[in-house]
Order: structure tokens, then C-alpha cells, then sequence
């Protein structure tokens, strides 16, 4: 019997450190992304209007992105419902084609309506290769349009990568509980 509540009690400390992790993970994400939204609205003012009107978000503050003929990246975020955080989400992308080098960046997807944003948050999703992004710069935004309901962001910030390859990214939503 006491064996038995040993390892209960081992198993519960294991599960509560497990939790805690995580949440602590999603804390530092979501410090990530608040930053990255000030960066990203101070590198291009415009970007503002898309925060305020979109019916939904995502940023991904640290996406990490390399190869050389084959590559790929990898990055998590937070999802925004009408300004509000409503949960995670995990990207990845593996492309073929003429590439090399790597880069870190931080990519933002702007969802024009409910309908748009609905899609994302139903499971898995997935941007094609023909829907590219947009280089955050000083008044890059300001003709920028959607495109099926999806615009998509990215502001270098570290590393240096030519890129002429064929893919797409998927997504992956966690709401919160």
C-alpha cells in the first residue's frame, strides 16, 4: 500500500512539473510575440490597421528557417481572436528548390474574416507555396490586399538565406483550455 502511494504521489509531481513547463513555454512565447508586435508596428505603421481590423492573428516571434537544396522551418506562436489570445500554434515547412543559408524571422498571418480565421483554428492548415510574404518595411503594407482572406508578414531578423524553392507551410492550433 504505500508503495502504491509513493507512486502516486511521484506520478503527480511529474504531471504538475510537466504542466508548469508547458505553461511556462507558452508564458515565454507570448512575451515573445507582444515584442515582436511593438517591432513589427514600429518597422511599419501601416501594419496597424491589419492588428486593429483583422478578425484574427497569429505571430510567430522566432521561426527558423535554413537549408541547402532541401530546407525547412519550424516556429510557435499565438493565436488572437479579435485582439484577444485564444491560443498556440506550431509551423512547419519543408520546401525543395535552389536554396541556401539560414535565417531567423518573425512571421505574422493576418485572417480577414471570421470565416478565414474559423479554417486556421479547425486543425490542420496549410499555406500553399503561391501565397508568399510580404517583407515587413517601412510602407510595405500599404498595398498589400488579402489573398483568399490570408495576408502573411515577415520581418528578418538574423542570418542571411537565397531562397528560389517550391513549398508550403503547415499549421497546427492548441486552444487554450
Amino acid at each position: 500500500m504505500k508503495i502504491l502511494k509513493t507512486v502516486t504521489v511521484l506520478a503527480m509531481l511529474f504531471m504538475a512539473f510537466g504542466t508548469f513547463a508547458q505553461t511556462e513555454e507558452d508564458q515565454r512565447i507570448i512575451d515573445d510575440a507582444q515584442r515582436a508586435k511593438k517591432q513589427l508596428m514600429k518597422k511599419d505603421k501601416g501594419l496597424e490597421n491589419f492588428f486593429n481590423n483583422a478578425s484574427g492573428y497569429v505571430i510567430f516571434p522566432n521561426v527558423g528557417e535554413g537549408g541547402f537544396i532541401l530546407g525547412g522551418a519550424s516556429g510557435n506562436g499565438v493565436v488572437y481572436e479579435n485582439g484577444r489570445k485564444v491560443g498556440m500554434a506550431d509551423l512547419k515547412k519543408v520546401d525543395v528548390g535552389l536554396q541556401a543559408g539560414g535565417q531567423a524571422l518573425t512571421e505574422v498571418i493576418f485572417f480577414e474574416t471570421e470565416e478565414a480565421l474559423a479554417e486556421f483554428k479547425a486543425g490542420e492548415y496549410t499555406i500553399s507555396g503561391d501565397l508568399s510574404a510580404v517583407v515587413v518595411e517601412s510602407g510595405a503594407s500599404e498595398n498589400i490586399n488579402y489573398n483568399d482572406g490570408v495576408v502573411v508578414f515577415a520581418m528578418p531578423k538574423a542570418g542571411l538565406m537565397a531562397d528560389a524553392s517550391v513549398g508550403g507551410q503547415r499549421f497546427v492550433f492548441k486552444p487554450f483550455k
